[in-house]
């Protein structure tokens, strides 16, 4: 199967207007890399802010888009979780169930969501505003147990306070985040966002709070600082090797192997390659 060239008629089921604007947006997005289809990725959130997932069109939009095969498309669009192959809520609420977040309560709090929203994992509310997922690691330790709604921190959160934002959510209020952004935005929204087009909310708030900064606190009060790499010593400059037998620094001009090849035990000499020891095999 072959690629459509780019500027043949679209087979995608989008109208003129929503297709001439996903065309601009595309070739912003093109223009970012040497090898346009290196673009793939954002393209994908882009065609997923307009549907709300990564739709038959969407496919298709992306595959005529970088001259590539549906085929080619779908297997990336389908190997990364955020990229969603069906209609998405108006937000998604992940909660953290990895390790530490499970210990502290994220399989409490998402059993609790599950009864109280009466959908699964990768489910969404019949009145489509929730869809509730099961997410890895958010790197967010410090703050267990996590949940996030469309990719915005929710810290340190218990069942309770998890149901009243989902109720929230569903009744169209504004909802804060523990940091970041000052309101939640839609799922398509947060969808063109991550395709490269800045929103201007992306430095509204704090993104790394108390807990996270503790260890630089103590260490900056009690005067730790980080060794240097392997072999740079303080000013930068390459450090000299201790060979760990005699504890002396050696320059690099003082350094020899400390055996060769003929010293070796039981091998052969590489002037005789002819020669095999005793007991190697005929």
């Amino acid at each position: 199967m072959t690629a459509e060239p780019v500027g043949a008629r679209s087979r995608t089921g989008y109208d003129a207007e929503t297709l001439a604007a996903l065309t601009a947006d595309a070739e912003q997005i093109t223009a970012r890399y040497p090898d346009p289809r290196s673009g793939l990725l954002p393209m994908l959130h882009l065609v997923q802010s307009v549907d709300g997932y990564v739709s038959r069109d969407g496919i298709l939009f992306c595959a005529e888009q970088l001259e590539m095969t549906a085929a080619e498309v779908s297997a990336v669009a389908t190997f990364y979780t955020q990229y969603k192959r069906h209609p998405n809520g108006t937000y998604t609420v992940g909660v953290c169930t990895n390790t530490l977040c499970a210990v502290m309560g994220g399989d409490a709090i998402f059993d609790r969501l599950s009864e109280h929203l009466d959908v699964g994992h990768d489910e969404t509310t019949p009145d489509g505003s929730i869809t509730l997922e099961r997410v890895e690691c958010n790197a967010a330790c410090d703050y267990a147990p996590v949940m996030m709604v469309n990719w915005e921190f929710f810290d340190n959160q218990t069942p309770e306070s998890a149901t009243e934002i989902a109720d929230r959510l569903r009744a169209g209020q504004d909802v804060t985040p523990t940091r970041g952004a000052a309101s939640v935005c839609s799922f398509k929204q947060t969808s063109r966002v991550l395709a490269g087009f800045p929103d201007g909310r992306a430095d509204e708030g704090t993104g790394a709070g108390g807990p996270t900064l503790e260890g630089l606190r103590i260490a900056r009060e009690r005067g730790w600082t980080a060794p240097e790499p392997d072999g740079v010593d303080a000013a930068g400059e390459p450090a000299a090797e201790v060979p760990p037998e005699t504890g002396t620094a050696q320059s690099s001009a003082e350094r020899k192997p400390t055996t060769t090849q003929d010293e070796k035990p039981g091998m052969p000499d590489a002037s005789e390659p002819g020669e095999r020891t005793e007991g190697s095999d005929d």
